[in-house]
């Protein structure tokens, strides 16, 4: 209990355990108000790819400038802290605005089958939660300050504010707002969190008489480009399968999303926590050039996490349709959204083993500065899902999420094979 990376570790999966039961209840809200009806596709469409794409760049701003941060001490680490936040708090309002101008034209590209009558429906809903993608992008900063001090409760609640904000708005503006309201709640928790993290990574900085930062913005835009363009290709792989499941039919697309809800809380709850709680150790081995050390607990993790993850694969697999039934058939959740999304989950389900510890050696070997690897195998289950998806060309609803579940393991497999291939040169270059 007293060893930083335990204690990093629990309080992360207090946290994230938290924002995942939210987030079971987030979706119950969800499957009651809306069912699998096109209304519920209109949410799906706008709000999946906007959430993924907030992860993504809060998961870049991490592994990217924590072993920066590391690096430095004292007043050199504020100025650093103080020249990235100026810096990205630009890139991220200008993210936002771009997708505010261009929402017509992205969802025609993210729900090319989506029933035209709720179409405009969607671009609203993804307008207004892109005005959450200022406050994650920007509080991701002050997170990766903090995890480089090993204070790790500030950050650990960032899905259980957004989960807990969208069940209150929802809950209390469905009737007046509809879909909207999903959108608003979402947003007001992003908000939310970065004025935590704000407040308690300021609250302890001396401002005063610091020095110039003498890293160069080039360099600064650089360190999150490799995770960027990792993340984005894993993100390219569900992406790809919503947009098809549009074709379908009505309902198809918010099945898929409410799969994702049973394979992405075991997801987070292994690989968060462990891969958050491993990155300072990992990169502070690194930086002593002890890479021998740096790779045991990365082996340790991967071969404890594969065995945990098979078997609970393996478990929701075969419990699926009681367990769908359980959470969300209430409602305007019927026995028939039971049949389709316990039929979605057949396919995409098995996503879990390859998805999992792909994050886990990928976000390792980020750690170690080890970045190509882990970019090349992440375009690896979005090539594969679109030639096995097109190629297949089927709507059953148990083969949509075929490609992602064999990409995502196929992913992995290559990646396991560089790691390997490529460890005694890291540890000479060491």
């Amino acid at each position: 209990m007293e060893h930083p990376l335990v204690r990093g570790g629990l309080t992360l999966i207090a946290g994230v355990l938290t924002g995942n039961l939210l987030g079971f209840v987030r979706v119950a809200v969800t499957a009651y108000l809306l069912g699998t009806h096109s209304r519920a596709d209109s949410l799906a469409v706008a709000m999946g790819p906007l959430d993924t794409l907030n992860n993504m760049l809060l998961n870049s701003m991490i592994f990217a400038f924590v072993p920066m941060l590391t690096a430095c001490e004292g007043q050199d680490r504020t100025a650093l802290l103080l020249k990235l936040s100026r810096l990205f708090a630009w890139v991220f309002g200008g993210i936002s605005a771009a997708v505010v101008l261009s929402a017509p034209w992205l969802m025609r590209a993210l729900a090319p089958g989506l029933d035209p009558q709720y179409f405009e429906k969607a671009v609203t809903t993804l307008r207004i939660l892109s005005l959450s993608t200022v406050a994650a992008g920007s509080g991701a900063i002050y997170c990766a300050l903090l995890y480089t001090d090993r204070r790790f409760a500030p950050t650990a609640f960032y899905q259980a504010a957004l989960n807990a904000f969208t069940i209150v708005a929802a809950l209390a503006l469905f009737h007046l707002m509809g879909v909207y309201a999903f959108a608003i709640g979402y947003t007001a928790g992003a908000w939310a969190q970065f004025g935590i993290v704000w407040y308690a990574a300021r609250s302890r900085l001396n401002t005063t008489n610091l020095p110039a930062c003498n890293i160069r913005w080039s360099e600064i835009l650089r360190k999150p480009a490799f995770f960027v363009v990792y993340a984005a290709g894993l993100s390219l792989n569900i992406t790809f399968t919503r947009a098809y499941a549009t074709h379908a039919g009505p309902g198809m697309a918010a099945a898929l999303d409410y799969c994702m809800r049973g394979v992405g809380v075991p997801m987070a709850l292994l690989v968060s926590p462990i891969a958050n709680s491993l990155l300072p150790e990992i990169a502070r081995l690194r930086s002593l050039c002890r890479m021998r050390e740096a790779f045991r607990p990365i082996d340790r993790t991967v071969a404890l996490a594969a065995l945990i993850v098979v078997a609970g694969c393996a478990f929701a697999v075969v419990f699926r349709r009681p367990a769908v039934a359980l959470f969300f058939q209430r409602g305007s959740f019927t026995a028939q959204s039971t049949a389709l999304v316990s039929a979605v989950f057949l396919g995409l389900g098995p996503s879990l083993v390859g998805w999992s510890l792909l994050e886990i050696t990928s976000r390792s070997l980020f750690a170690l500065d080890r970045p190509w690897p882990p970019v090349i195998a992440a375009m690896i289950p979005m090539l594969f899902n679109v030639f096995f998806t097109l190629r297949l060309h089927s709507f059953q609803p148990e083969l949509l999420g075929l490609g992602s579940s064999l990409g995502l393991l196929l992913g992995f497999v290559v990646l396991f094979v560089m790691a390997h291939f490529n460890r005694k040169e890291w540890m000479a270059q060491s």
